[in-house]
């Protein structure tokens, strides 16, 4: 992991953290194996963010929020890709919700459900019946650098802890080279 992130266990620092993605982690059996770093908020944004801390793309993983309906009844997914992908909405997302058409939650809908604010939205701490749609890549990573919950801080963790979230559907071809 980049030496410029400083990173320290996440339960030591819940101040860090977005309160839904606290919650998680003190409920979450791998929870000892996820590390959270303070990062300047005005560089959340994954390209800023991986300049700045040194951290390459493909240790970056973005989360995204995807909704859409089907016979009135409205699906919604999280997926997780790395940063140097994008998640194939319009294909694999929009078969794997079972709907006509995919598109991203609207921003502000997005952080107002999860809790999380825009820009650190994450897959630790998503409102209860969301699907979670992990890349296969994603759990590839050795440490993977993703949101927090705010913009002021990053989580990283083992790609494989990723797969251990709960809910996590780990799916072979979510994402496209980006």
């Amino acid at each position: 992991m980049p030496a410029s992130l400083d990173l320290v266990p996440a339960l030591s620092r819940p101040d860090l953290l977005g309160p839904p993605v606290a919650q998680a982690l003190a409920a979450f059996a791998h929870a000892d194996r996820v590390r959270v770093a303070a990062i300047d908020p005005a560089l959340a944004d994954t390209a800023a963010m991986t300049e700045a801390y040194a951290v390459p793309l493909a240790a970056s993983a973005n989360c995204v929020v995807v909704m859409g309906r089907r016979d009135g009844q409205e699906r919604i997914a999280a997926c997780l890709v790395r940063a140097d992908t994008r998640a194939d909405v319009n294909t694999v997302v929009k078969r794997l919700l079972d709907v006509r058409k995919a598109s991203f939650l609207d921003h502000d809908r997005a952080v107002a459900e999860t809790g999380m604010e825009h820009g650190g939205i994450t897959p630790v701490g998503l409102p209860d019946g969301w699907r979670l749609l992990v890349d296969a890549r994603v759990v590839e990573i050795p440490d993977a650098v993703i949101g927090s919950g705010i913009r002021g801080s990053k989580l990283a963790l083992p790609g494989s802890v990723v797969a251990q979230l709960p809910g996590a559907e780990v799916v072979e071809g979510l994402a496209r080279e980006g």
